[in-house]
């Protein structure tokens, strides 16, 4: 197993070469599978998935013109994603990526929706890198790319405003669920009311019957020192329940977990003020997802692989993803290792086989 950060580098620079969607709206998870190749220690194969893979992708589509100071007006115009792309190279050459991170985290959180999601996993993975790695030039450029690609496709999701600003409620009466309940009890666009899927719906849920009880009705932590262990446990939930529940769109459900697992890798490089806002971001759009996708019946246990709990049960486990071959299994595996070195619920890495079967390349 090779952990040369070049083998990542080299990635990059390939996939660079690419834009952030091809056939019209598909997002190009590239950078983001050879990530996790690269950090699970697949980096031998790196380029041998990537000279498959690269076969779908286009060109870098052609700049328009520069964005300044009036950018709220390009957010969310997928026209103007290599302007972004030029925006934010240009910004990371002149201040430390922790900054631009900061600053443009903020600004880009309520549109988490983007891309499906896309946009915040494929920064993520970026930051992890940069934290993981060290900030090479490359990996510096592929934050821009992320963060490019997240403006670009910016979409609002509805929230509460006394959920931005914590404090203004008083959940001291309330008997607060757990977040595994929570999961349970959301209500479930089923039949043609989910016609549009996640774009349609994802900045007007709160038209769907019980969503605003149930979903705000969970407690988000207010001591930001306790957002990562409640950020951790919604993984978590998405992840074992994605075993269960899964068939009901089997990739889209998979970014029930590696959104919100974007967002906790993310957590370390952002200012703390933030922690409480990125966690509710997350949690909306993964309860948006499972609300959307994922089946009202569970799976039959006949269908489901054993549970393995031996000593390298998550490195073979991570090995069987990627012989598999597809970007969205690789994807929800290295989530599910994450959540089994967190929990030691062989579910977690069960799911990631669940993932193979329903999930055809």
């Amino acid at each position: 197993m090779d952990y040369d950060p070049i083998i990542l580098d080299e990635a990059y620079n390939r996939l660079h070469k690419t834009g952030p969607e091809f056939r019209g709206w598909l997002s190009n998870h590239g950078p983001m599978a050879v990530e996790a190749m690269f950090r699970r220690g697949q980096g031998d194969v790196v380029q041998r998935w990537l000279d498959r893979y690269m076969r779908r992708l286009e060109p870098v589509p052609p700049v328009t013109g520069p964005i300044g100071d009036d950018w709220h007006h390009a957010l969310g115009d997928v026209r103007r994603a290599a302007d972004w792309t030029r925006y934010f190279e240009d910004i990371l050459t002149e201040q430390p990526w922790q900054m631009t991170l900061n600053t443009w985290w903020r600004r880009l959180l309520p549109g988490i929706a983007a891309g499906a999601t896309h946009g915040v996993i494929r920064v993520g993975h970026a930051v992890r890198a940069l934290l993981t790695d060290g900030a090479s030039p490359i990996r510096v450029r592929e934050l821009a790319h992320g963060l490019a690609y997240w403006a670009a496709r910016w979409k609002p999701i509805t929230i509460p405003q006394d959920f931005w600003n914590p404090g203004t409620r008083d959940d001291s009466a309330r008997a607060l669920p757990t977040v595994w309940s929570t999961f349970a009890s959301l209500p479930r666009l089923t039949g043609p009311d989910n016609a549009g899927g996640f774009d349609a719906w994802a900045s007007r849920m709160d038209e769907l019957p019980g969503w605003t009880e149930v979903v705000y009705g969970i407690r988000i932590p207010d001591n930001p020192e306790q957002i990562p262990l409640w950020l951790a446990q919604v993984v978590d939930t998405a992840v074992v329940r994605y075993l269960w529940y899964g068939h009901g769109d089997a990739i889209m459900l998979v970014h029930s977990a590696t959104a919100p697992n974007a967002v906790w890798r993310v957590l370390p490089a952002l200012d703390k003020r933030w922690w409480r806002l990125s966690a509710l971001a997350a949690w909306i759009a993964t309860a948006t997802l499972t609300a959307i996708y994922a089946s009202g019946t569970p799976a039959d246990p006949s269908v489901l692989r054993p549970f393995s709990t031996s000593r390298h049960a998550a490195e073979e486990a991570f090995a069987r993803a990627v012989a598999h071959g597809d970007e969205h299994v690789i994807k929800f595996a290295d989530t599910a290792v994450d959540v089994y070195a967190r929990t030691r619920d062989p579910q977690a890495l069960a799911a990631i086989d669940r993932a193979a079967a329903l999930i055809k390349l």
